[in-house]
Parts: C-alpha cells; structure tokens; sequence
C-alpha cells in the first residue's frame, strides 16, 4: 500500500467539515452508486456488510422522514440534495455462506442468538458508515451525519417489517462553506491514548 497524499488527507480529514447548508445542486444517482461501490470496500467483521441504505432524494421521501427529526434537524435535512438513511440488517448472517464463503457455517454462529446479532450488526454498521463519510468526501460531496431523530418512528415508516433498524442519517450534497460553524475542538493524543 502506498500513503495517500497530503490533498487527499485533507479531502478526507483534516479540511473536511460536517456541512448544515446546501447548495442547490442536484447529487445523481450514479453518484451515489459510485459513493456505495467505494463504500463496500471496507471491512467487516466476517465480511458481514449489514448496512442497508436508503437514498431519500424526491421531496415526498424526506416529508416521510420530516415528523421523526428533533425540531432542530428539520431544516438542514429538508434542504439536503439527498438524505441517506443508514440501517443494518438484523438478518445479515443468512448471507454468510456467500460473504464468508470460506466457512459455510459461520451462519449457525449467530442463529438464534438475538444479542449477537445486533451487536454485530450494529457496530459494524456504524464502521460502514465511517467508509460512507469517507467515501462521499473522496468523491467531492459533502456530509452530514446525524443522530437527532426518532428511531422507532423511523423504523415504522420506512423499515416496518422490523428487519432492518435504522442507525443513522446522513445528509449529502455540495455544502454552502461559507455558513460552516467554526471547527470545534479535538482531544489530543496524550488525554484519550496510551500506548502499552
């Protein structure tokens, strides 16, 4: 593996921010079919990819989600080009045999063992979605993940046969960086750390 150049660290990290404000510019749907094939790149644990996406792009879509958003989300969410609702499977695991193929049993580890399978589920969820941050910014969008909603409410609209759980949202689209708040704070190595 080759390091990553300096532009590209400050694409992905160091200059990219966490936009509230959008320009009024469409994000495409080869686009964000190119954010899911950088996104499905990433590691998970036995390869178990639970994350399941919706892309609410019409007006009718993010209307739908609107109710279930803390009253301080609304806005930023409904001017968004695109709201990506990131949920994860609870049923992953009947796809081991294919994603996992080296190990045709690895289904039965999790069959019946209803913690296990959400917590896998869950976490390596949320790690897929830190690739799907990531992926949007390499390909020139801006983000903004949030967890400031409902998540039953959620699930009853958009997920109501219970299979999939929703974790997070995340707006997407060319942000407006002239409304950006001014970076807050990072802890610093020493104060969160150790090496052992």
């Amino acid at each position: 593996m080759t390091a990553i150049d300096n532009t590209a660290i400050e694409t992905l990290f160091t200059e990219a921010r966490t936009h509230n404000v959008w320009k009024d510019q469409d994000v495409s749907e080869e686009k964000l079919r190119e954010l899911y094939h950088l996104m499905h790149f990433g590691p998970t644990s036995m390869n178990c990819q639970p994350l399941r996406v919706l892309f609410l792009k019409s007006q009718e879509a993010k209307e739908r989600l609107k109710p279930a958003l803390l009253p301080g989300n609304q806005e930023k969410t409904m001017q968004a080009p695109v709201v990506a609702l990131l949920g994860y499977d609870t049923e992953f695991y009947q796809h081991l045999p294919r994603m996992f193929s080296h190990n045709k049993d690895a289904k039965s580890l999790f069959e019946g063992k209803t913690d296990f399978i959400n917590t896998t589920a869950f976490r390596n969820s949320s790690i897929q979605g830190g690739y799907f941050i990531l992926a949007a910014r390499a390909l020139g969008l801006n983000a903004g993940p949030m967890s400031g909603f409902n998540n039953a409410a959620v699930d009853e609209e958009f997920f109501p046969d219970g299979q999939v759980k929703s974790n997070f949202l995340c707006n997407l689209g060319y942000g407006d960086a002239s409304a950006l708040f001014p970076r807050q704070d990072r802890f610093k190595f020493e104060e969160v750390c150790e090496v052992l």
